[in-house]
């Protein structure tokens, strides 16, 4: 077995969703390939992702599209802490974009040339 077949062995991702209200759910898990196929949509859609090795074992656990058991709220609040950190930095800087024209120049709209 060479080095990407043991990575993709031991690589697990879970999905959680949680709105606001209630608790967190499973949404999505899966180990290897899968795995890979969740960061991968978790990444395009800007979602934060955390390792945690030591979490990820004990929520797959969960079947998907339950809440997650209440011995795990901790945990899983520390997650979903890390998340919201992630968020509202990633929103605090929002470079301005640049003005419409060649970049390094003034535009002028006065003059209709």
């Amino acid at each position: 077995m060479n080095r990407e077949q043991k990575y993709q062995q031991r690589l697990l991702a879970i999905a959680l969703r949680y709105t606001g209200t209630g608790t967190p759910r499973v949404t999505a898990k899966g180990g290897g390939e899968i795995a890979e196929k969740i960061l991968e949509q978790a990444r395009q859609h800007h979602i934060p992702i955390r390792e945690d090795r030591e979490l990820a074992p004990i929520l797959a656990q969960v079947p998907l599209g339950k809440e997650i058991p209440e011995n795990l709220y901790l945990a899983v609040a520390e997650v979903l802490a890390f998340a919201y950190r992630l968020s509202e930095e990633s929103q605090e800087y929002q470079p301005e974009p640049p003005p419409s024209g060649v970049p390094g120049q003034s535009i002028d709209k006065s003059n209709p040339l």
